[in-house]
């Protein structure tokens, strides 16, 4: 097994979508009339929001309550992280034993085959048209910007307060005196009105920009942004107790599963529906005695995922390798008045629909 930790949408205005894309594959004589594609198994993906909040002292934080009567500025530059909502995607990835290739006669009529870039089966004789999937919506996540101060706030004046307490005093003012020019403009009290509505608009949000700015020199910055993390490439075999998927601290987000600065995230998973296992006899015998077109009955485990002994995520999840395989025989596509079609999940392999 091996985990990968995969930072996602940094950079505001990336598209980082990685929606399926699918193949169409036909049945023709060049190609004997056969179509090979590989049923799913199944690779776990969780998904963890991380909530950074990054605050800025302004510089002059010892006169927010003096000058402004603010009780709680930021003191000191600090960064710290929230682990925030997990959420867990089943990812169908082929499974190199179970290949097949599946041979239609040629009086079928016009067969052919919806296949992904990996060659998982999505449809026969139906058109495909692939769906977003959660990870797909995740990706498309952006960072929330820090914000910044607008230096064309320092007038003169500030810039020319010689000591940091004449700066906060003239900082002061000047908010003061933005407050009061919008209040004038609102009221219809201003000498020098905006002529319509539009240029009020923007003279206002100008004022209030201005003084935002000159706010956060007292009170300071806090800003929040959401990183999104992957742990990929979960394949499960059997029952899983105490997994680590990853460490999280709060001084530095997530970590790596043998970080020991962070506390362990575990996930336990639990299978609910298994297909028995067969001897090598039985087996075989099932494999001979199922044919045509093969497709997966997934198995079903519970999950759950833990950090101090706090549930994070818990649900159901199909699990293929759970399960079983079964046959749909090639007959059933051949009725050229009425050809059956069959879309399929190619997440974990099993029928979605049948259309006669």
């Amino acid at each position: 097994m091996k985990n990968y930790m995969i930072l996602i949408g940094l950079l505001i205005g990336v598209s980082l979508t990685a929606q399926t894309r699918v193949v169409k594959k036909n049945a023709v004589k060049a190609n004997n009339f056969g179509i090979t594609y590989s049923l799913p198994k199944t690779s776990l993906i969780i998904h963890a929001e991380v909530i950074k909040t990054t605050s800025k002292a302004g510089p002059y934080y010892q006169y927010a309550d003096r000058y402004l009567g603010v009780k709680d500025p930021v003191t000191a530059d600090k960064v710290s992280y929230e682990l925030g909502k997990i959420s867990l995607a089943n990812k169908g990835i082929p499974d190199p034993e179970n290949t097949y290739i599946v041979e239609f006669k040629s009086g079928t009529v016009a067969p052919y085959a919806y296949l992904t870039e990996e060659g998982l089966l999505c449809s026969i004789n139906a058109e495909y048209t692939a769906e977003e999937s959660e990870l797909d919506i995740i990706k498309k996540q952006k960072t929330t910007p820090a914000t910044a101060t607008n230096t064309s706030v320092f007038t003169e004046e500030l810039l020319m307060a010689g000591s940091v307490a004449r700066q906060a005093e003239v900082a002061a003012r000047q908010i003061y005196r933005i407050r009061e020019s919008r209040l004038n403009i609102l009221t219809g009290e201003a000498d020098n009105m905006p002529p319509d509505g539009n240029a009020m608009k923007l003279v206002i949000e100008q004022l209030e920009e201005q003084e935002k700015s000159l706010t956060n020199l007292f009170t300071g910055i806090v800003s929040k942004e959401i990183q999104m993390y992957e742990v990929d490439e979960i394949i499960p075999h059997d029952d899983m107790e105490k997994e680590i998927l990853f460490r999280f601290s709060n001084a530095l987000g997530i970590v790596d599963a043998d970080d020991l600065g962070g506390i362990p995230v575990y996930m336990n998973l639990q299978a609910t529906q298994k297909a028995p296992v067969l001897d090598p006899k039985e087996a075989d015998k099932k494999q001979k005695a199922t044919k045509g077109i093969i497709y997966n009955i997934p198995g079903k485990a519970n999950i759950d995922i833990q950090m101090n002994q706090q549930t994070l995520y818990k649900g159901e999840v199909q699990i293929a390798q759970f399960g079983s395989q079964e046959g749909l025989a090639p007959a059933m596509f051949e009725d050229k008045k009425a050809p059956v079609k069959v879309y399929f999940y190619p997440e974990t392999g099993a029928i979605k629909q049948i259309i006669q």
